[in-house]
């Protein structure tokens, strides 16, 4: 980025926030260059957000650099956020004088250089090609999808996710050059406290952590309570298996996140905020305080801001990463220094929460939905979504559809269309079985179901909560009963044991769980009879839980069970009848034998067994001993004549 513009803004910020409309036109050209519109030099972005790392995208960036630096290009070289399209990281971008910004994917650092030499002949590799990003000031490259073009991004309402992927999340210039922080600065020099919240309750923005509760509303009981001190939490604990969705928007566009914490501060009455983050999020933390020390330099953060007579102070705080410390209570006591335990409701946190005064507990994507309605107003945010759901919702699409990834979607959209037309169906044209919606709170959701449309009501008349953003699909190489058991092993170790229904709870569940993926002591009908006893204990035990649990992990920690017996009871009976798991991972209960007219007699399946429950002679045909047998499969995946069967 030039010095100069960085000067010229920074000398001039505070007039260009304060009178936005009219000095971005004043300084058009260096905002211009800050949101890419006018570049001198090429610009090469790399995709660094924890799925992009994981890809090798690190490896890929000390390529482009190396590159860069050994033909002497003058080029600036920028590490982004995610694009949503995890699928395809590491996702490079190119964007040279006068073109279209062109993003690669799948790109390794042995076809850096392939890729860039064809770029800078006015050239592309058709092959690593993915998208490219259309602006109106750009020539186009022919024959290349725009990104909104793209399946995986069709449906999609990127609002929530404007720029991630695109900007440089370390730059609070470009983010400002976007129009960032304006909301802001607009609510602290215009809007009383009360008036913020009555904007945000008019515009029917609904918490995202899952629960659905009218956040203005939420607001103004903390506002109406009187007391001295009030606290903003924003709550990044995400705890919920196969959701990163606040680490994303992080790690992606940290300024958008602080900006609408700010907002909320004054909305609440308040001068302090805490961002709760789990201390695995090591790009996130990173990331969000480095955007904490620029908003503070310009005077964003800090005493009098703009002399508006408001104090803010944004506080980072890493949490231990237990699930229960997604519960707002359980958080709260995290951050006093306390065993993260929930505490018994009523009184709420927005009346009673940290250090005894009124505290809001928001999620991250709550909270970055808060500028854009103060810019745009209520009844924008309201044009947008069904029924009573408005807005948008972020999902983590994972598991087995081709496209995997954040998306964005609004309210109203069905799940069908997020599985087939969004992810692109299903890898390796496998059957589709459902959808765990939620996580370990959440839901198994059958096909039929498919048609639902995402909204907090249209959800609840099917007994479906729209959960916290966790979206895995799962097909027929998939076991709900094996499933079943991974999820209460998890929830019966992240319970914090306080309350009796959650603690035990969770072990007898699980011991009934156990129970009909392992292979029986005796062979005698009384132990089938007893592990379908078990399963029919099962409601009322959910009943209990749900009535009596302190907190949300024991109230729901049966959602998944129950629904899975509902849609998918053929696979618990053939588990607990015919001792058969049609997917073939219950390893527990599956019986391997050796046809001895394809046994070659090779004796691999022998040296690998280890168990040493196969006997026979080399070049004679072999023998499987029952009893020894823990049905662990080497054998029959070592065997290359297909003499080791399942029966």
């Amino acid at each position: 980025m030039r010095n100069d513009i960085i000067n010229k803004l920074n000398n001039n910020i505070k007039a260009i926030l304060l009178n936005f409309d009219d000095d971005y036109k004043k300084n058009n050209n260096y905002i211009s260059e800050l949101k890419r519109d006018k570049i001198y030099n090429p610009i090469i972005t790399v995709g660094t957000s924890t799925c992009g790392i994981v890809a090798g995208a690190n490896n890929v960036l000390k390529e482009v650099r190396n590159y860069v630096n050994f033909k002497n290009i003058k080029a600036e070289i920028i590490e982004t956020g995610c694009l949503g399209l995890c699928s395809a990281e590491p996702i490079v971008g190119v964007q040279i004088p006068g073109k279209a910004r062109i993003l690669f994917q799948k790109v390794n650092p042995d076809i850096v250089s392939y890729i860039l030499d064809a770029i800078f002949s006015n050239d592309i590799i058709n092959e690593y090609v993915l998208c490219q990003i259309y602006n109106s000031l750009h020539q186009p490259w022919e024959n290349v999808p725009y990104l909104e073009d793209l399946p995986f991004f069709a449906l999609q309402y990127r609002l929530v996710l404007d720029g991630c992927g695109i900007i440089d999340p370390s730059n609070i210039y470009e983010y400002i050059a976007r129009g960032g922080y304006k909301s802001f600065v607009k609510v602290i020099r215009n809007y009383t406290n009360k008036k913020v919240c009555d904007v945000i309750e008019e515009s029917e923005l609904k918490g995202r952590g899952g629960g659905g509760f009218n956040t203005g509303l939420k607001w103004k009981i903390a506002l109406s309570t009187a007391a001295n001190k009030r606290y903003i939490i924003c709550n990044v604990d995400e705890s919920d298996l196969g959701a990163y969705l606040d680490r994303g928007l992080i790690e992606s566009n940290p300024h958008k996140v602080i900006e609408g914490i700010a907002i909320a501060v004054y909305a609440i009455g308040a001068n302090k905020a805490y961002i709760y983050l789990r201390n695995q999020h090591e790009i996130a933390y990173k990331r969000i305080n480095l955007a904490l020390e620029q908003a503070k330099s310009i005077g964003l953060i800090g005493y009098d801001i703009f002399d508006s007579g408001f104090n803010l102070n944004i506080t980072v705080i890493q949490g231990p990463g237990t699930f229960v410390c997604g519960e707002e209570t359980a958080l709260i006591a995290s951050l006093e220094g306390k065993k993260g335990m929930p505490s018994p409701k009523p009184p709420y946190p927005a009346v009673k929460g940290l250090a005894g005064m009124p505290t809001i507990v928001n999620n991250v994507e709550t909270l970055v939905n808060i500028p854009m309605i103060i810019d745009k107003g209520p009844s924008w945010f309201k044009s947008i979504g069904e029924g009573e759901s408005k807005g948008t919702k972020l999902f983590s699409l994972t598991g087995k559809t081709k496209n995997i990834g954040v998306i964005e979607v609004p309210m109203g959209t069905t799940l069908k269309d997020i599985v087939f037309s969004i992810g692109e169906g299903i890898k390796d044209d496998k059957k589709f079985k459902a959808v765990l919606l939620g996580g370990p709170s959440g839901y198994f959701i059958h096909e039929k179901l498919l048609d639902i449309k995402i909204g907090f009501e249209s959800m609840k008349k099917e007994g479906i909560g729209i959960g916290g953003g966790s979206f895995v699909v799962i097909d027929e190489s998939n076991c709900v009963v094996d499933l079943t058991k991974f999820l209460i092993d998890f929830v019966k170790n992240e319970s914090c044991g306080k309350c009796i229904p959650c603690r035990e709870g969770t072990k007898i569940i699980d011991e009934i769980i156990s129970s009909i993926i392992r292979k029986p002591v005796n062979n005698i009908k009384h132990e089938t009879l007893e592990r379908f006893k078990g399963i029919m204990q099962l409601e009322s035990l959910a009943s209990v839980m749900r009535d009596t649990a302190l907190c949300g992990l024991g109230r729901n920690a049966t959602n998944f069970l129950l629904s899975g017996l509902k849609w998918f009871k053929d696979e618990y009976e053939e588990h607990i009848f015919d001792r058969r798991c049609r997917a073939n991972v219950c390893k527990n209960i599956r019986t391997f034998k050796i046809d001895i007219t394809n046994c070659t007699g090779c004796h691999i399946c022998v040296t690998k067994c280890p168990e040493n429950a196969i006997l026979g002679d080399k070049l004679k045909p072999h023998v499987i001993i029952n009893d020894k047998c823990t049905g662990c499969g080497i054998c029959f995946e070592v065997c290359k004549f297909s003499a080791v069967i399942i029966v």
